[in-house]
């Protein structure tokens, strides 16, 4: 299937959002809710169905490459209802054989029986919300769970089938050391993960570490310090670096993720989920829906459930595609920029030529990416490249569209 700028529609993919939890720890941003009373979880698959059925056209007949069921906590949710939403999503637009299926789980929030269930109900892969395996880190950050019950998380996951497991790690946590990063580092090789989510921890405004930060982070050059340590034992096990903070073992990278970064689309079903949809003339358009779980539940399926609808324009899109695209170690193809931003090919190389010169890009068979000292700095980087295309800018550039990436 073509679009109007000349190029194949991007695959498809499907992010849901399940938001409640059990505890929302005091550094999360995301669109979670500590649960009250019971779950109201059929009722919600009931609405996530309507939603989707309102949202199908905009696939354009695409089927689903890859599903990812963030939180909140997922695996709250009884197996049998993640099975009906999958069922649900193969009924309606359909999954491609072998498409990769995240549930995010929680360690205390699941156990094997429970497990099995996600993979018998369809799930390939789990993604289990660490953060550390030590127990004061953990207390300090609010956690439910204990490092004794990450590593049966992790155990279980096995014995239940799983093969593509991820775990979340956080450093930079309060009062750690970087000896202390590097040991959280070693014990998640130990327990033998698949892909594992290395990320600083950061602490956004509209949280309860906004508003009182913990005493005790690192300064910057312990966290610089702690990143090169833990970087360097995760590739002495295997664990290639492929992303900004994403390492994965070989045949292990997450597929969801990737369409993300390649700028490819997603529909966003859930109370506060983002989508990016590109129609037939090739522009792409930002949505996210109502961020109240109760209110959203009670206009799944109509128009109100969609609060923010923001169409780019192919300055703005070109910016994206490298906002995304220049997280990957290996880059993007430079075929894939002009496709998916539908910019001129010369107009594109003119407005890079300036990283080219600095020595923060490089061009090479056919692929951009960011050079070393590029990488190091790629948020200084993509500044400059604000805003967008000369011959194409117009509007603002949307750099917060995506769902959480783990």
């Amino acid at each position: 299937m073509s679009t109007g700028a000349g190029g194949a529609l991007p695959p498809l993919a499907v992010y849901m959002h399940l938001p409640w939890c059990l505890q929302r720890c005091g550094y999360c941003d995301f669109n979670a809710h500590a649960l009250r009373g019971e779950l109201p979880a059929w009722a919600y698959q009931a609405a996530l169905a309507r939603e989707l059925r309102r949202q199908a056209p905009a696939a354009l007949g695409r089927r689903v490459c890859s599903v990812f069921i963030g939180g909140g906590t997922p695996s709250l949710f009884p197996p049998a209802v993640i099975g009906e939403l999958l069922g649900d999503l193969d009924a309606v637009l359909g999954l491609e054989p072998g498409a990769e299926i995240t549930l995010e789980a929680n360690p205390g929030a699941s156990e094997t029986a429970r497990l099995r269930g996600f993979r018998g109900a369809g799930v390939t892969r789990l993604s289990l919300g660490v953060q550390s395996l030590d127990d004061t880190l953990l207390a300090r950050l609010g956690r439910i769970h204990d490092a004794a019950a990450a590593r049966e998380a992790v155990a279980e996951a096995r014995t239940a089938g799983f093969t593509g497991v991820n775990v979340d790690l956080m450093y930079g946590l309060p009062g750690q050391e970087v000896a202390g990063a590097e040991a959280d580092v070693a014990a998640a090789i130990e327990l033998g993960v698949d892909h594992l989510s290395h990320y600083q921890l950061t602490i956004e405004p509209d949280t309860p570490f906004g508003r009182r930060p913990p005493p005790g982070l690192p300064g910057e050059e312990t966290l610089l310090a702690m990143e090169a340590a833990c970087r360097q034992r995760l590739a002495a096990a295997g664990l290639e670096r492929y992303e900004v903070s994403a390492f994965a073992r070989a045949g292990q990278r997450s597929a969801h993720n990737l369409g993300y970064w390649t700028f490819g689309d997603y529909l966003g079903l859930g109370a506060g989920a983002a989508g990016k949809l590109t129609g037939l003339d090739g522009r792409v358009r930002r949505t996210r829906q109502r961020r109240s779980p109760q209110r959203w539940m009670g206009v799944a399926g109509s128009d109100q459930a969609e609060v923010e609808s923001i169409e780019l324009t192919p300055g703005e899109q070109a910016f994206e595609v490298l906002l995304n695209g220049l997280r990957l170690l290996e880059g993007i193809p430079e075929d894939l920029l002009q496709a998916r931003s539908g910019c001129d090919r010369q107009a594109l190389r003119a407005w890079l030529a300036p990283l080219y010169e600095r020595g923060w890009l490089i061009s090479e068979k056919g692929r951009i990416r960011a050079s070393a000292v590029g990488y190091e700095m790629l948020d200084t980087l993509l500044l400059e490249l604000l805003p967008g295309p000369p011959a194409a800018t117009g509007g603002r550039p949307s750099a917060k569209g995506d769902n959480a990436l783990n």
